[in-house]
C-alpha cells in the first residue's frame, strides 16, 4: 500500500469541468490578447481569471466532496 501513488481527484474533476466553463476561459484569453501590448502595467485580467476559476470550482465542489467522504 505504501508504494501506491496517490491521485488527486480534484485535478481530474477540474479537467472534466473545463467544457462547462469555455465561455469564461474564452473571455479570459481575449482579455489577455487585448492587454498584451500594455506597457504601463495598469491593465489586467484578474476579474476574468477569477470568473473562470469560480466556474471550475462550482462544478468541481459537489463531486469532489463525494469522493472525499
Amino acid at each position: 500500500m505504501a508504494d501506491e501513488e496517490l491521485v488527486d481527484p480534484k485535478r481530474y474533476l477540474e479537467d472534466r469541468c473545463q467544457p462547462r466553463c469555455v465561455k469564461a476561459l474564452y473571455e479570459y484569453k481575449e482579455c489577455v490578447k487585448r492587454i498584451k501590448d500594455d506597457e504601463t502595467g495598469n491593465k489586467h485580467c484578474t476579474g476574468q481569471y477569477f470568473d473562470y476559476w469560480s466556474c471550475i470550482d462550482k462544478c468541481v465542489a459537489p463531486n469532489l466532496f463525494e469522493k472525499l467522504k
